[in-house]
């Protein structure tokens, strides 16, 4: 059995394109993701600030704005110079104070004017947000006016800081285990039954569970080295947050690339050709990718619909490797997230055990 995992291990090796797919893809998410959002990116895009009141008052907004942190910051000498930058493409707004801002000398103006590129909405809303609770503040404070009604915030995480980052690098982890177990298994099983390899398998001494033994420890070893590559250039060179037990993690990673494994043995029993065990792998993995929180979180789905995918395998794996890397939580805390892994790991080895046959003959 071990020759035969090495065997595997070569054969995974010398597979260039399913190499790629396993290891290197889920690193250009990790880039692409970690280029924006981390190093403490921010996702509220690039603003201007032309000040040109340069009072106290107008100090007080942009020093916030600046220790906001929820904007990058772009200096430019002149209104028409960052107006010129936002039809270009190359700026979200700008924030310009008039002269008489707040002023004290001569007919004040009390208008913030912000200017900002349509396909930037969303920039706009919380720069208006940000600098209209400011103003409301302020004004409250001048006329000595005390606000009725407050908000009083507790953190319920330790005081622990993570970004949209984090929540991604963990995401695209699962992505990595589920794409290359499921599709990695599925075709790859299948691949062998097409070139008759399995039936030669079957035709020696070697045990037919030996065989697939060695399938699953050598995927486990990808797994491994997913695992650690993920990690390592999201927490090392974009700045990621693991708070939990890394060990932890790991340990509920290689869960799921079990889990993900078996449901690639119940799809190759069924498929018949190659094409068919990939286009099989797919219909699973697709909607996984897009509604089980990879990217965002499944409470931002209609709750008709949240309430489905939550059962999905990838949901509730996530939401326990979420709940250890950054809460430092127990991935026991919710019972029934482990409960439904287990339970579709119970569903998917019982259907391989039941269908699936190294030969079809």
């Amino acid at each position: 059995m071990f020759k035969l995992l090495g065997a595997d291990l070569k054969m995974l090796v010398r597979n260039k394109q399913a190499l790629f797919w396993s290891l290197f893809f889920p690193i250009i998410f990790i880039v692409i993701f970690g280029l924006f959002f981390g190093k403490g990116g921010n996702i509220s895009g690039s603003i201007s600030i032309i000040d040109t009141s340069n009072n106290q008052t107008s100090q007080s907004i942009v020093k916030g704005l600046k220790d906001s942190n929820i904007f990058t910051i772009k200096n430019y000498g002149s209104l028409d110079e960052a107006k010129n930058q936002i039809q270009a493409g190359k700026l979200s707004a700008v924030v310009y104070f008039p002269p008489t801002f707040a002023s004290t000398t001569q007919t004040p103006s009390n208008a913030v004017k912000i200017y900002y590129d349509p396909a930037n909405a969303s920039t706009s809303n919380i720069l208006n947000t940000y600098i209209d609770k400011f103003i409301t503040g302020y004004t409250y404070k001048v006329n000595n006016i005390k606000p009725q009604f407050t908000i009083d915030a507790e953190k319920l995480n330790n005081n622990k800081q993570f970004t949209y980052f984090d929540f991604v690098l963990v995401g695209i982890l699962g992505l990595a285990l589920m794409n290359g177990s499921i599709i990695g298994i599925a075709v790859g099983i299948s691949k062998y039954r097409e070139d008759k390899i399995l039936k030669r398998i079957v035709s020696t001494p070697l045990k037919p569970w030996k065989f697939v033994l060695a399938e699953v420890f050598s995927r486990l070893l990808i797994n491994l080295i997913q695992i650690a590559l993920i990690l390592t250039v999201g927490t090392v060179i974009f700045d990621g947050h693991i708070y939990g037990s890394l060990s932890m993690v790991v340990g509920l990673a290689l869960i799921g690339g079990i889990l993900f494994q078996l449901i690639g043995f119940v799809i190759a029993a069924f498929a018949k050709t190659t094409d068919a065990a990939q286009g099989m792998a797919q219909v699973v993995t697709i909607p996984m990718m897009f509604l089980a929180g990879i990217f965002f979180p499944i409470d931002a789905l209609p709750t008709w619909l949240s309430n489905i995918v939550k059962f999905l395998p990838l949901a509730p794996l996530l939401r326990m490797m979420r709940g250890v890397a950054l809460e430092g939580t127990s991935p026991l805390q919710n019972p029934a997230d482990m409960a439904i892994v287990l339970g579709w790991i119970v569903v998917a080895l019982a259907l391989s055990l039941y269908k699936f046959r190294l030969t079809e003959e």
